[in-house]
């Protein structure tokens, strides 16, 4: 997106350029993972979904923090050394116009919501105010910077806790680190702040008392002061998550999915439930799953990517990832469907059968112990248990083709490439090599020979008395 791109309601500025030493991690603070994306993606989104342009400042992993939002509406400014928040919205600058509204909002914070973005901007407009700083109540300031207002209830200055006097430091009306500002204005206050022993770093929060010299510093107070969260350790990125985990199931119970045990599972933000799903306890939900209507997924399941279709049943300990269940079709418990899987309607995939690039049309069924890769079951077809499709030589892999109605044996092995015809039947214990044409009937295994006697006469000769005889 382009610095100059038109958006609704003005622009934002996120500060990501932070190396996280407290995560004690390699990983930039802002790429570490909150339900399956990085966590800078959550403001982002944020922002944009209240209509706001995005400008991402970057630093450290610059390369991986680009590419990690790649996908992501956003532009980017390089800070070229961290100093300070002030800094950081100053090399933002140049990706800015002249004038409109700023949104100034952390990287770290993830919980933020679009809905609170909207009420910043609604209130900054109407106030007139050149800077609105959104606070907080609490009950332990901390290290908080904090909040001093005038005499006439305006903000007057922000007083970061280090320097704080003790009557300060009794205040619990805190910094969010969350600003809408007037560019224009912002441009002229960034050029007066004086760098803060004893770092030399500048400090953002100095912008509230130019502000107020003026007599046009805001505040709004957060509702819910969860949103401020910032994350800093792995420890507040659990916290992030399960906070921004029970927005999304409550989300999905309001449009009447059901959930057996609620505070134990998995579902990602790109996941899509439809009405009278019932979704039991410890299934996780990954990427851009979709399970239809009245669908029931079996506890502890793992789908990634993968799309239920209505009525069909995913029973407990299954894994699914990047395939399709058809209408009314069962799977497990203790299947695996890998990627290029496709069931048609009515089919059944059972307990321990796993698949691979593999189609099965409508009423097909794989009831147990089954390997089927680089497939196709035909309609109503019938695969035994310990039936694989013996699909790759060492050097390349080959399809197998098993047609409508046909019946194959349990414990068969089918040697790709093969096609076996419609309607024809494979005996229990086949090695199949060559095709199979339609209706017939195909026993691929060796003689059966009986010796009548003769087990109870190798007993007799392995017998310790028979040996000392």
């Amino acid at each position: 997106m382009s610095s100059n791109e038109s958006s609704r309601n003005g622009h934002a500025v996120i500060l990501a350029a932070g190396r996280g030493t407290r995560m004690r991690s390699r990983l930039a603070k802002v790429l570490h993972p909150i339900l399956g994306r990085p966590m800078v993606v959550w403001p982002a989104e944020a922002a944009e979904s209240a209509g706001l342009s995005v400008v991402l400042v970057v630093h450290h992993q610059e390369d991986a923090v680009r590419a990690a939002m790649e996908d992501q509406r956003v532009s980017f400014a390089r800070q070229e050394a961290p100093q300070g928040t002030g800094d950081a919205v100053a090399s933002a600058l140049a990706a800015l116009p002249e004038a409109g509204t700023v949104v100034v909002l952390n990287g770290d914070g993830p919980l933020v919501r679009a809905s609170t973005l909207e009420k910043l901007l609604e209130q900054h407009a109407r106030s007139e105010a050149l800077l609105t700083v959104v606070s907080m109540m609490v009950d332990e300031p901390g290290s908080y910077g904090r909040i001093v207002r005038s005499a006439g209830g305006g903000a007057e200055c922000i007083v970061e806790a280090a320097h704080a006097t003790p009557e300060e430091l009794a205040l619990n009306e805190v910094n969010t680190g969350l600003y809408a500002m007037d560019l224009a204005w912002l441009r002229g206050a960034i050029a007066r702040l004086e760098p803060h022993p004893p770092k030399g770093e500048y400090y953002l929060t100095d912008c509230v008392a130019f502000a107020a010299a003026e007599g046009r510093a805001g505040v709004m107070i957060l509702d819910d002061p969860e949103e401020a969260l910032g994350v800093n350790s792995q420890v507040e990125r659990a916290v992030a998550a399960g906070v921004l985990q029970n927005r999304i199931v409550h989300e999905h119970m309001r449009r009447g999915v059901a959930f057996e045990d609620p505070s134990s599972v998995t579902v990602e933000p790109g996941v899509m439930l439809g009405s009278d799903a019932w979704i039991e306890r410890g299934v996780v939900l990954r990427g851009q799953t979709s399970v239809g209507e009245g669908c029931r997924i079996g506890a502890y399941s793992v789908l990634i990517d993968a799309q239920v279709s209505p009525s069909a049943v995913v029973l407990p300990h299954s894994v699914l990832e990047s395939a399709r269940v058809g209408a009314a079709s069962s799977v497990g418990p203790f299947a695996r469907l890998r990627p290029g899987t496709v069931l048609g309607t009515g089919c059944k995939v059972g307990n321990f059968v796993e698949t691979k690039k593999t189609t099965l049309e409508d009423g097909a069924k794989a009831s147990h112990l089954t390997y089927l890769g680089d497939a196709r079951i035909g309609a109503g077809a019938n695969v035994g248990a310990g039936t694989i499709t013996c699909n790759y030589d060492g050097y390349a892999k080959h399809r197998t083709e098993i047609g409508a109605g046909a019946f194959i044996g349990s414990n068969s092995a089918l040697v790709a490439p093969l096609t076996v015809g419609d309607g024809a039947i494979v005996g229990a214990g086949s090695v199949v090599i060559n095709d199979v044409e339609a209706d017939a009937i195909v026993v691929a295994r060796g003689e059966e020979r009986v010796r009548s006697g003769a087990a109870a006469r190798f007993r007799r000769r392995r017998s310790p008395r028979s040996k000392k005889d």
